[in-house]
């Protein structure tokens, strides 16, 4: 049932409604204006505000959000609007007024003349003995639905609000806990999660060392199982940005509709389904680090709009005409030649090029052989730490099988054939038998001088992180011929 069509006749299904709206909304900033809401429209109120506790000092309360009262009016609570706040804290119960100016309690406060305020309500916030806040309305057109009998519903209404603020609180204290908590793990790691020794691979970490303060938008491209993810969440968790959000999207396993609500959230009633104002990604990644994986694999029309969020650094939930400015940095990463993609109409270029401010080339496996083996290793202790198998390691038979291995599925494969053949050893040492790689198939027809020519060209620009005047060099050939090569093979 919407909140907006309750109705107080039935508080049964009033209170079923306002506990499914404001239980399942965990930002502070997006609930209190809610519960006000409610409160206001419960008795037909036209002002309020509600007053939150200091987590340092209990007895201390604020205003976190008012309705129809100026910003000048809050910063000293008129002597009426407190009496009738300290009424309802000192008795703990709801506090209603429904003629004001005949009510003895509070008629002698100069503010309700000048105010002209008709009736009132004071709802206090509470868990358990603990107060934690209170909710103020008050009406100066009509006396609304301010009688006594609606005390039961309005008490039943602050219980409900108590335990959704207190549960956006605590939610609130267990991710900057996490935050924490992954701060002190980032410190005790020089790039976390990252092993690899070879050339192409410190060339990656020497460009994520470069730009992991910076907010330059970085593209990450490589085979799937290379690392790119990791290479994202190095760049955040080793920079200045390790204490804000990191947020990860992989774009290539949502229709768009859903994932236009997942990156710009969504205005309560803009489609079926849309029961609440949704923050999107963009946003809850504020401030910090939004991972965009798979890029290649969005539609135009969101390829359109992620172009608006680079520009303007700004979004717009569906559903809604306000714009809501973020400050994120963005890396995206793909499998795709996306330059390819541009050619071909696929994917926008001008995009293409906002996107690749800072290019990361993540080099296959295949490229990287002084670090097979120290990935394999690493890969052995971990899953037989957690089987508890004593095994030692790797015959000089399966070291050999791992080299000669092309790895088309890179680190992700590794990882997987050497979890397999740990759990499946018969021995101390791994054989190739419990890798169970299949043998390179022996070439059915004698490789073409320009297949041999793109292959080596090929590895020298992954040794190289996709520098053409480099990989040039140490090819002994000119950069404009391997620029001609390389258009020539894209054709």
């Amino acid at each position: 049932m919407s909140i907006e069509n309750y109705h107080t006749d039935d508080p049964l299904v009033a209170l079923s409604a306002i506990s499914e709206t404001i239980n399942t909304i965990y930002d502070l900033d997006e609930l209190l204006p809610k519960v006000l809401d409610i409160a206001l429209k419960t008795v037909n109120a036209q002002r309020g505000f509600i007053l939150i506790s200091d987590p340092g000092n209990p007895a201390e309360l604020s205003v976190r959000v008012a309705h129809n009262l100026e910003s000048s009016a809050l910063a000293n609570i008129d002597r009426f609007s407190r009496s009738v706040v300290n009424a309802a804290l000192q008795s703990g119960s709801t506090v209603i007024s429904y003629d004001v100016p005949e009510d003895a309690r509070f008629s002698s406060a100069q503010s309700v003349a000048e105010q002209k305020i008709i009736a009132a309500a004071c709802l206090p916030l509470r868990i358990k003995a603990q107060q934690i806040g209170a909710i103020y309305i008050d009406s100066t057109e009509t006396r609304g639905k301010f009688r006594p009998e609606m005390e039961p519903f309005l008490n039943a209404l602050a219980n409900q609000a108590a335990i959704a603020i207190e549960n956006a609180q605590m939610y609130d204290r267990l991710r900057s806990e996490n935050r924490r908590l992954r701060l002190v793990l980032a410190d005790k790691k020089e790039l976390a999660g990252i092993i690899g020794q070879s050339r192409p691979m410190q060339q990656v970490l020497d460009v994520v060392k470069s730009v992991m303060d910076t907010p330059a938008t970085v593209l990450i491209l490589g085979e799937s199982g290379t690392g790119k993810e990791l290479i994202a969440r190095a760049l955040h968790d080793n920079g200045k940005y390790k204490d804000k959000p990191f947020i990860a999207l992989f774009c290539g396993a949502l229709p768009e509709s859903l994932l236009e609500s997942e990156l710009f959230g969504h205005k309560q009633g803009a489609f079926t389904g849309a029961t609440h104002d949704k923050k999107g990604l963009f946003e809850e990644a504020d401030g910090g680090t939004f991972f965009l994986d798979e890029i290649g694999d969005i539609s135009p029309k969101l390829q359109t709009q992620l172009l608006r969020v680079l520009q303007e650094r700004e979004v717009r939930r569906i559903g809604e005409n306000k714009v809501r400015k973020i400050d994120v940095r963005i890396v995206a990463a793909s499998n795709k030649d996306l330059p390819a993609e541009v050619k071909a109409g696929r994917f926008r270029e001008d995009l293409f090029y906002r996107l690749n401010v800072i290019m990361i080339q993540m080099p296959a496996l295949r490229y990287r052989s002084n670090d097979i083996i120290l990935l394999a290793q690493h890969f052995l202790d971990k899953t037989a730490a957690r089987a508890g198998r004593q095994i030692q390691g790797f015959t000089q038979e399966a070291v050999e099988g791992m080299l000669q291995h092309d790895w088309p599925g890179n680190v992700r494969e590794l990882e997987n054939a050497v979890e397999r053949a740990v759990l499946l050893a018969k021995a101390e040492f791994i054989t190739p038998q419990d890798l169970r790689l299949e043998p390179p198939t022996p070439a059915k027809e004698i490789m073409t001088l320009q297949d041999h020519e793109r292959r080596i060209a090929e590895r020298a620009l992954a040794e190289h992180n996709g520098n053409v005047t480099e990989a040039a060099k140490a090819l002994g050939v000119s950069r404009r011929w391997l620029h001609y090569r390389l258009k020539e093979w894209r054709e």
